[in-house]
C-alpha cells in the first residue's frame, strides 16, 4: 500500500487549516460565518456547498482525522479509533449495538459503500402524512443526480463475492428478485474491508471527496473537538462552546467558544439530538430526540461446500428488496436483505454463542456466508422507534425497547434468510439465536425457528443505521425542523443529517442523507449569500470568503 497516494497527508502539506490532537493547539476562539458540527455526509455535502458559496467555514468534529495511510485493514485499529465509544455504542438495554463512525468522514469513512435512493414508497409517506411535498419523488430526482454524479455512485459492475453470491444463488432459486447494488465507489480494489477504512482511497467518502474541497476553499477543520452547548440567547444562538479531547474522549484542554452567523448541526442522530437537548433547546412539542430508528437488523450464517472467504471482495453487492413488497408499508414489518463481511471479530461477537459454539464457529469460518435482514421501523405505531436521553454526563444514550411487532419480524427475516441459504446450497444454517442449532435442511430450520423463543438478548438484533430524532415536517407540531432543516424555533440553526428523518427509509441511508444535505445546503447558501451553489460546480476561491461574509 506504500505507493497509494495519500490525498490527507497531501493536503496537509498544501497548508489546509486542521486544528487539534496531533495537528496543533486549538484556538481559544474562532468567528466564522458558518459553524458545522460533524463531518460525516450531512455535514461534508454542507461543507463543500456553503465553502463554495465563498463563506468561512469551521467544521468541528469530535474523532481524529485518520487516512489511507493509516487503514491497515486490521479490525483492532479500526474499530477501536473510527468508531463511537471505540465501536461498543449500545442501547440503554444494551440489547442492540449501535455501530457508528467517529472520525472525520464520519460513517461514510466506515460503511460498506451501498448506496440506494431513498424507495418512493417513504418519499410518499413523507409527503402525505409530513406534508414534505419537497420530498416528492419527482422533487428529490436532481438532488439524487447531482450528489450520485459528484460522488461517482454507480451500479457495481464486478461479479459478487462468494458470500453476496449465496444470497443471489438462492434468491433467484426461490424466483426472489436479487439485484446489484450501487456503490460509491472509483477504482475499487475489491479488498473488502470497506468497514475498516478504505486503504486505497476508492470509497468516496466525505473524507476524500467534499471535506477536501471545503478545506481547499479555506474551511478550517477541528478535530478532536467535541461540541458540547449551543448557547441560546433570544430565538438566536449565540455561540458553540466546544472541549479538546484526547482519542479516548478524556478532556485535552480548556474549552472554547466559536461564534458564528449560522449553526449547522450534522453529528448524526443520537449525537445530534443530544448536542440539542444538552444546549436546553426550545422543544415546546417534546419532539427532539424521538422517533430515533435503527433498521433492527437480524443474521443467519451458512456453511458452505465451497469456500466463501467472506472477508474478501466487496461487502455489499447483492440486495433483495422483495420482503418489503410483500405487505403495506404500515403493516407486519418488512425487511431488506443483504450481506454482512465476514471478519472474524465482527463475526464472532455478532453471531450470537460462546464456548464451544464460537470454536466450532471458527473452524468452518472459511465456508462461512453472512445474510442479514434489516426491519424497516417507523411506519407502524407499534415500531416507534427510540428515544435519545442524556447520561449523568451529558453523553447520549438511545433507549429502543425491542417489543413483539419487532420479533415477529425477526422471525419472519430468519425463515426467509435460511430458506434462501439452503436454496443456495447450504450444507448447514444456523440463524443467530442463543437458542438456535445449526440445522441440516430447511424442513429441520422451518420447524424450529416457529418453534424458537423470540425474546430481546436471546434474540441477536443489531444495527448500523442511525435515523430520525430531530424529524423535519410541514408543522411544528410533527417535526423538529422545516423542510428545509431550519429549526422551528431557532433562527440561525439548522440540521442536516440523517436526524431529520421522519421515519426510517428501508434501505441503507447514505445517499439520501446526502441529498437531502444537498437540497437543504444548496437553500442554506442562497439565503445566506444570494449565490447559486452546486456539487461539482467551479468553486468560489477561498479568497472570495472575505466578500461573502460581508454580504
Amino acid at each position: 500500500m506504500s505507493s497509494i497516494v495519500d490525498p490527507i497527508k497531501e493536503g496537509l502539506a498544501r497548508g489546509w487549516k486542521v486544528l487539534g490532537g496531533k495537528h496543533g493547539p486549538l484556538p481559544t476562539s474562532l468567528d466564522c460565518d458558518v459553524v458545522i458540527v460533524g463531518s460525516g455526509a450531512g455535514a461534508g455535502i454542507t461543507a463543500e456547498l456553503l465553502a463554495k458559496a465563498g463563506l468561512k467555514i469551521a467544521i468541528v468534529e469530535e474523532g481524529p482525522l485518520k487516512s489511507s495511510s493509516d487503514f491497515r485493514q486490521l479490525e483492532a485499529d479500526a474499530y477501536a479509533q473510527l468508531y463511537q465509544e471505540g465501536g461498543g455504542r449500545k442501547t440503554a438495554d444494551q440489547a442492540m449495538p449501535v455501530l457508528q463512525g467517529r472520525c472525520v468522514g464520519g460513517s461514510t469513512t466506515v460503511n460498506w459503500a451501498g448506496a440506494f435512493r431513498t424507495p418512493e414508497e417513504t418519499l410518499n409517506y413523507w409527503v402525505d402524512i409530513y406534508g414534505l411535498k419537497e420530498c416528492g419523488a419527482e422533487a428529490m430526482k436532481p438532488w439524487f443526480e447531482q450528489v450520485e454524479a459528484r460522488l461517482n455512485i454507480s451500479e457495481w459492475l464486478t461479479d459478487p463475492n462468494a458470500n453476496n453470491s449465496v444470497l443471489r444463488r438462492g434468491a433467484l432459486k426461490l424466483g426472489i428478485k436479487a439485484p446489484t447494488i450501487h456503490r460509491n465507489v472509483k477504482g475499487c480494489w475489491n479488498l473488502g474491508s470497506c468497514g475498516l477504512g478504505c486503504p486505497t482511497n476508492a470509497k468516496q467518502s466525505m473524507l476524500v471527496t467534499t471535506i477536501p474541497t471545503a478545506l481547499d476553499l479555506g474551511a478550517t477543520l477541528m478535530v478532536q473537538t467535541r461540541a458540547d452547548k449551543l448557547e441560546l440567547k433570544g430565538n438566536q444562538i449565540s455561540g458553540l462552546l466546544c472541549q479538546p479531547v484526547h482519542a479516548d474522549g478524556s478532556h485535552a484542554g480548556p474549552a472554547f467558544r466559536i461564534t458564528a452567523k449560522h449553526y449547522v448541526v450534522a453529528g448524526g442522530a443520537i449525537n445530534s439530538p443530544a448536542l440539542m437537548m444538552r444546549s436546553g433547546l426550545p422543544n415546546p412539542n417534546d419532539l427532539l430526540g424521538r422517533r430515533t430508528f435503527l433498521h433492527p437488523t437480524v443474521a443467519s450464517s451458512a456453511v458452505m461446500p465451497e469456500p466463501v472467504q467472506g472477508w474478501a471482495g466487496a461487502p455489499l453487492a447483492v440486495f433483495s428488496d422483495h420482503f418489503l413488497r410483500t405487505q403495506p408499508i404500515d403493516g407486519a414489518i418488512g425487511y431488506k436483505l443483504e450481506t454482512a463481511p465476514v471478519h472474524p471479530g465482527f463475526a464472532m461477537t455478532n453471531l450470537g454463542g460462546m464456548g464451544r459454539t464460537l470454536v466450532d464457529k471458527a473452524k468452518t469460518f472459511p465456508h462461512t456466508s453472512i445474510l442479514i435482514g434489516l426491519l424497516r421501523d417507523g411506519f407502524h405505531p407499534e415500531a416507534g422507534g427510540g428515544v435519545v436521553e442524556l447520561k449523568s454526563d451529558g453523553s447520549p444514550v438511545l433507549d429502543y425497547p425491542i417489543n413483539g411487532y419487532l420479533l415477529d419480524g425477526a422471525r419472519r427475516a430468519h425463515l426467509s434468510m435460511v430458506e434462501i441459504q439452503f436454496a443456495a446450497g447450504a450444507k448447514s444454517v444456523r440463524p443467530a439465536h442463543e437458542q438456535a442449532q445449526d440445522y441440516q435442511s430447511w424442513h429441520q430450520a422451518r420447524e424450529a425457528i416457529l418453534a424458537l423463543p423470540y425474546e430481546p438478548y436471546i434474540t441477536t438484533i443489531g444495527s448500523a443505521h442511525v435515523m430520525g430524532g430531530c424529524a423535519m415536517a410541514a408543522t411544528p407540531a410533527q417535526g423538529v425542523v422545516q423542510p428545509d432543516g431550519q429549526h422551528w424555533q431557532v433562527a440561525n440553526l439548522s440540521v442536516h443529517d440523517g436526524s431529520v428523518f421522519p421515519t426510517s427509509i428501508g434501505a441503507n441511508p447514505q445517499l439520501t442523507v446526502y441529498a437531502q444535505a444537498a437540497r437543504m445546503a444548496t437553500g442554506l447558501a442562497k439565503r445566506l449569500t444570494e449565490r447559486d451553489v452546486r456539487l461539482g460546480s467551479p468553486a468560489v476561491p477561498a479568497s472570495a470568503a472575505s466578500a461573502a461574509s460581508a454580504a
